[in-house]
């Protein structure tokens, strides 16, 4: 793989490990409220669903991260595949910005790792 899908997967990578951080330590705390926007107690009743997405997020990191280390392209494409998808769907469902900050590096990472 060139420095460049590298690089961007790694970006990837990295970003899902912040989300991961972010609903399975912070959702209930200040930080946590502030980037999603949640009241106190729609983050307390909302945390146990936010743990669950978090592990995902992280398992995406995971399968992103092995790609890279065994410079799989079939691997690294399937994961960041996986995040596109995620990334439109939250964008369709959830909050459009999901596009942008999820599903947009994931589809530049998956250019450079299929044609660089």
């Amino acid at each position: 793989m060139s420095i460049v899908a590298i690089m961007l997967t790694a970006l990837v990578a990295v970003l899902h490990l912040g989300f991961m951080v972010l609903e399975m330590v912070f959702w209930t705390r200040p930080l946590g409220r502030r980037v999603f926007g949640l009241d106190p107690q729609v983050a307390r009743d909302s945390a146990k669903l936010a743990m669950n997405q978090g592990l995902y997020n992280g398992f995406l990191a995971a399968g992103l991260l092995w790609g890279l280390w065994l410079d799989d392209r079939g691997i690294t494409l399937f994961f960041l595949i996986c995040v596109v998808i995620a990334g439109l769907f939250g964008a369709a469902t959830v909050k459009r910005s999901i596009l942008y900050v999820q599903a947009l590096p994931a589809i530049l990472a998956a250019i450079a790792v299929h044609y660089l």
